[in-house]
């Protein structure tokens, strides 16, 4: 329930983590700093691959793929390096909070280069290959007439190699607002992230973090 608990374990007095949120472990060694989390990554793969078997996948279940396969591991990090300074638990979910929002809109600004028309590292149309539905396409299939639904889900499905077919989808994500609405959606997880950030005082701390959040949405790769 987003609690913090702090277990001593090692005669040496460093301590381990557990339990930054429902269903995520996190350890953390007193000495090395090496943080191990947490199963809800393999959570969010085995859902994101059960969800492309039928390409059915609604917004709310893409948003809970990304914050157990992305978000809860920065979310954990972020926790257990308050925790570890801090021992306070409001400041240790204040932070955890700003990791999870700032791993969203990392998540989104990944899903997005896929639609890139420039370079950026990675070819583009490759989570269309590889059925997965993010959030421009999903946003496109919820708004388009049914013809183009269809034949959409067919190229994802059986067409998903096909560089032509694939990049006829990637513009009408572009056409349908898909990108501009992901684009949106991602802007908003970062202004949440940057909300949590600005509860603290100014600090080079929290302008390094800020920093790091508009990279994280600003990045051309």
């Amino acid at each position: 329930s987003g609690s913090v608990r702090c277990l001593t374990i090692a005669p040496s007095g460093s301590w381990i983590a557990v339990g930054l949120s429902a269903g995520q472990i996190v350890m953390l060694d007193g000495k090395t700093g090496i943080i191990q989390a947490s199963w809800k990554a393999s959570e969010g793969e085995l859902l994101q691959m059960q969800k492309a078997r039928t390409l059915n996948l609604e917004e709310e279940i893409y948003y809970d793929i990304i914050r157990s396969k992305t978000a809860s591991l920065l979310a954990s990090a972020c926790a257990a390096g308050a925790w570890s300074t801090s021992q306070d638990e409001a400041v240790t979910e204040k932070m955890r909070l700003f990791g999870e929002k700032t791993g969203m809109a990392f998540q989104i600004k990944d899903d997005l280069f896929d639609y890139a028309s420039e370079n950026v590292g990675k070819p583009t149309g490759n989570d269309i290959k590889e059925k997965k539905l993010t959030l421009p396409l999903i946003y496109t299939l919820n708004n388009i007439d049914k013809s183009t639904r269809r034949k959409i889900i067919y190229i994802v499905k059986n067409n998903n190699r096909d560089k032509k077919k694939v990049q006829w989808v990637i513009e009408q994500v572009e056409a349908s607002g898909g990108i501009s609405y992901a684009t949106e959606k991602m802007n908003s997880f970062k202004n949440e992230a940057l909300e949590v950030l600005h509860q603290f005082p100014e600090s080079p701390v929290r302008q390094g973090l800020e920093d790091m959040v508009l990279y994280v949405t600003d990045r051309k790769y």
